[in-house]
């Protein structure tokens, strides 16, 4: 008779969860986080990821409320407490995801998502953009660089004094950039590369001696010039000397 009642339940705990969550004044909301659709580059990098802020999502009756962002691995959805309060142990970054499967950060209110969406603005959150705290607990809700490539997920909630008010779904998993090993560039795939960085080295060398002589060169040739046109008006100045004295005084004194 157990056996028979046990799919049952199964079946029942998801509704039944929903039903608590009503009980709680937990409202879902249908929109689901989504990576950025900007122009801009560096959308995911290996230890970042760009979202889309949750514009026209939440409505007048979360205005005081202060909306998280979490983050978690996606094994920690299906069980995720919204219970739990940002800021303690249990939803610290720097203990995620080795303790922690999820954290939560980037806490503002609905007057930093404001509808409608200025013409032009760019409205997207950057995921793992603070450095500086990232190993500091006294920063639990730390922006912090994202340990490994993932797969992530995400979902916004918004808390009052009372508890959870609202909530969007889970975004789909976001998997980061791998940084390649050194090891794995083909840097030197044959004997014909090792050979032609050693060409280049050489070639390198020789192209900079050859600078080295072309601007002694020039130096020389600058200061042979220079010397040549001061021993050229060295004459001139005696032969200025000689024409305008005594001859002409001469030739005055004879006609007197």
């Amino acid at each position: 008779h157990s056996r028979l009642r046990h799919p049952g339940a199964r079946t029942m705990l998801p509704l039944l969860l929903l039903l608590l969550a009503s009980a709680h004044g937990l409202k879902k909301l249908g929109y689901t986080p989504t990576l950025a659709k900007s122009p801009l580059g560096g959308l995911t990098t290996a230890s970042t990821f760009v979202l889309e802020q949750p514009r026209c999502v939440f409505s007048k009756e979360q205005d005081d409320a202060v909306i998280w962002l979490v983050v978690a691995v996606p094994q920690a959805v299906a069980n995720f407490n919204n219970s739990v309060e940002p800021g303690t142990a249990e939803r610290a970054f720097q203990s995620f995801p080795t303790h922690n499967p999820a954290y939560m950060t980037l806490n503002t209110t609905i007057l930093n998502y404001p509808c409608p969406k200025p013409p032009g603005e760019i409205t997207v959150l950057r995921v793992g953009s603070e450095t500086s705290c990232a190993e500091n607990e006294m920063r639990p809700t730390c922006n912090g660089p994202l340990p490994g490539p993932g797969p992530y997920r995400v979902k916004f909630l918004a808390l009052n004094s009372s508890g959870p008010v609202a909530e969007t779904a889970w975004s789909d998993p976001i998997t980061l950039k791998t940084a390649k090993p050194p090891s794995t560039i083909p840097t030197m795939e044959s004997g014909h590369s090792a050979g032609m960085i050693t060409l280049t080295s050489i070639l390198s060398v020789l192209f900079a001696i050859l600078l080295a002589g072309l601007v002694a060169m020039l130096v020389f040739w600058g200061s042979d010039a220079y010397g040549g046109s001061s021993t050229f008006s060295k004459p001139e100045a005696v032969t200025v000397r000689r024409y305008n004295t005594h001859h002409v005084y001469d030739q005055t004194a004879a006609r007197l």
